[in-house]
């Protein structure tokens, strides 16, 4: 694979090249049509060097033919290897936070159903009834993500974006805990301390308008005189 088919696609960078990411050319879905054709039209066509024979020439002249499913429904049970468990709801069925729907799934709410899909295009999915005696599941619909029509999505760029997506939160959410931080370490400035006692001498103006302020201990207890005078409210 590496000799015959990838050293010739552009972009090509072998293991220990510099920078091997930035010199990617094709996206995944030309990757995948290159590598098809060469499969198709030159390595199954192309002499083996033990048999002699190309690949497909030696496939056809063994004579097999291969049992082939009833219909295309049962091929891609075959196929679409990836299956889930999934319930029928009102709007549709959920799947990677998308919405799928078809009309056969309105007669079919509440049922327990198993979907399979293609990694590389998760645009729709088949839906098969689940029996609960355990026999085979019947095929229902093809149900389709109206968000997604007419476009082909993968698996692998939806969690790319979804990963992408969540990196980019984490960095505002830490941008924004380094802004709280720093304005909290600003504002948290040290309480006054108390008023430093430089004597034991404390002042209480008597209540007295006619004579001088007077000055006691500070170990002293004050008189029912002594102090500022306070108001005072009465209930009447």
């Amino acid at each position: 694979m590496n000799q015959m088919c990838l050293a010739h696609l552009p972009g090509y960078a072998p293991k220990g090249s510099k920078d091997r990411a930035t010199q990617a050319k094709l996206t995944l879905s030309e990757l995948d049509a290159a590598i098809g054709r060469f499969i198709r039209e030159v390595y199954n066509l192309r002499p083996h060097s033990e048999t002699r024979l190309p690949p497909q020439a030696r496939w056809e002249a063994g004579a097999f033919i291969p049992r082939m499913p009833d219909s295309l429904e049962q091929l891609d049970l075959l196929l679409c290897t990836v299956a889930k468990p999934r319930k029928i709801h009102t709007d549709g069925i959920q799947f990677l936070a998308l919405r799928y729907i078809d009309p056969v799934l309105a007669d079919y709410v509440g049922e327990q159903v198993t979907i399979r899909y293609d990694p590389r295009d998760i645009t729709e999915i088949r839906v098969y009834l689940r029996h609960p005696d355990g026999t085979d599941a019947t095929f229902l619909c093809r149900a389709i993500c109206p968000e997604l029509s007419g476009e082909t999505v993968s698996l692998k760029e939806i969690t790319a974006a979804r990963n992408a997506r969540r990196k980019q939160l984490r960095g505002r959410l830490a941008t924004r805990s380094t802004v709280v931080d720093t304005l909290l370490a600003l504002h948290d400035e040290p309480l006054p301390a108390a008023y430093p006692a430089t004597t034991r001498l404390r002042q209480w103006d008597t209540c007295d308008q006619a004579g001088p302020a007077t000055t006691h201990d500070a170990g002293d207890t004050p008189t029912p005189g002594d102090g500022p005078r306070l108001k005072r409210y009465w209930n009447e």
